[in-house]
């Protein structure tokens, strides 16, 4: 199988050696993602507006792969602190309709940049 890296402008760059994401077969496999903005690379202040960012950033990378929100599967959400999982799910829920990508939620300790929350997903291409 071959892999093919995808690269957008349209999300923050890669900070350390990995991709934005990965095609693999009809799969796409994004890398976390930050709530950075891609043009200033600016963190807001709010678990909201980073959550909401970070899900463009994923909306942004998946259709530079030729796939789409409707298309994942399977997400992961970094939570700084657990607390804030319902603020997320609010902004989560407006990004995917039902049925729902299966979702994995894990609070840890720390995240690259002071994050308060960085999102990963796999999807299926078009």
């Amino acid at each position: 199988m071959t892999k093919k890296q995808v690269a957008t402008s349209k999300a923050p760059g890669a900070i350390g050696p990995y991709s934005q994401a990965i095609v693999a077969g009809n799969w796409v496999y994004t890398s976390g993602q930050l709530g950075m903005d891609p043009e200033t690379a600016v963190l807001p202040e709010s678990v909201q507006d980073q959550a909401r960012q970070s899900l463009s950033n994923v909306k942004a990378i998946l259709e530079e792969a030729g796939a789409s929100m409707e298309h994942v599967v399977k997400t992961t959400v970094y939570l700084k602190d657990m607390n804030d999982f319902a603020a997320v799910n609010e902004v989560y829920s407006s990004f995917f309709t039902e049925p729902y990508p299966a979702r994995s939620a894990v609070e840890v300790a720390r995240l690259p940049k002071d994050a308060l929350v960085e999102i990963e997903a796999v999807a299926r291409k078009k």
